[in-house]
């Protein structure tokens, strides 16, 4: 007997919480990149290692926490959860080495339209995990935000950037699959901490090998900034898990294009970067696309409470 599809249909208070996790995350993972560019000459694997060692620890400390108060079927992994686990730390993990690699090679701007791919790949793979329904107008809408983002960061692709480009893309694709996974496990009732947990965990494990064979020393200033990095990333990590652990891809993703306003702000603070006019109107693209995405979502599930059956 076939899996009967899994509704889009949210609560309104799900969908606000959404929201609201996504742009935090947004602001978080804006910062992390800041962070990773700050630590300066360290390869990127061992940059990555740093990010997911705090979120592994605080991820650690809440599910010791959950087990304390409620016992261990409080951190139980679901039945038919272990694929979507290891298909979340897999994808996952493709997502943070690609960004990383990036982020030391191109400007930083250029790696972070490159992975906000990753919406339109969270919704691709959520209609074929999830069948979650992909409606016109959103998908329109996440169109023109992304050519808005084009706007503001204006990407070269020249040859010799191809690689870390390529690298960036498949960082968008691997985020866009780790988040659907996501949604996939939240259906199951998969702890959001064992979800963090888990990736962490995987990711670090994946580092191991080269830090054994290759660890590049750090100065006290590096250490500090990968911490901040970590932290940052932590943050951005509990943020986008509890995101599409509560409302559907469809209905948010849009939100997470302000990871770009974001970095564009700490571009110019930290590195005294002043938007052009092409940025400035990819500004008003995108908070333009997100509010008609915004109404149009409220809207039409007004109309379908409405309706009579």
């Amino acid at each position: 007997m076939a899996e009967p599809a899994v509704s889009s249909e949210e609560p309104q208070n799900n969908i606000t919480k959404g929201i609201l996790f996504l742009i935090t995350s947004a602001f978080f993972f804006a910062l992390m990149a800041v962070f990773v560019k700050l630590a300066g000459d360290i390869h990127f694997i061992q940059k990555a290692f740093f990010r997911n060692a705090v979120a592994f620890m605080i991820a650690l400390g809440g599910t010791i926490k959950d087990v304390r108060l409620n016992g261990r079927q409080a951190v139980a992994i679901p039945k038919g959860a272990m694929l979507y686990l290891f298909l979340r730390a897999i994808a996952g993990s493709i997502g943070v080495f690609g960004n990383f690699y990036a982020i030391d090679r191109i400007l930083l701007a250029d790696a972070a339209i490159l992975n906000k791919m990753a919406p339109f790949f969270t919704i691709l793979f959520c209609f074929i995990i999830l069948r979650e329904k992909i409606k016109p107008v959103p998908m329109i809408c996440i169109i023109i935000a992304f050519l808005g983002s084009i706007l503001i960061v204006k990407p070269s692709f020249n040859f010799s950037q191809m690689l870390p480009t390529l690298a960036a893309f498949m960082g968008g694709v691997g985020a866009g699959l780790a988040y659907a996974s996501i949604r996939k496990l939240r259906y199951l009732g998969c702890n959001g901490k064992i979800i963090i947990l888990f990736f962490s965990a995987f990711s670090m494990l994946l580092s191991v090998p080269y830090l054994i064979t290759s660890f590049n020393p750090m100065s006290g200033y590096q250490v500090l900034m990968l911490c901040c990095a970590g932290g940052c990333a932590a943050g951005g990590q509990f943020s986008v898990t509890a995101a599409y652990y509560h409302a559907p891809a469809n209905k948010i993703s849009i939100y997470d294009y302000s990871q770009v306003l974001f970095s564009t702000l700490f571009g110019f603070i930290f590195f005294a970067q002043i938007p052009d006019w092409m940025s400035i109107l990819g500004y008003i693209v995108i908070i333009s696309m997100a509010i008609i995405n915004y109404i149009y979502t409220h809207r039409n599930r007004d109309e379908k409470q409405v309706t009579p059956e």
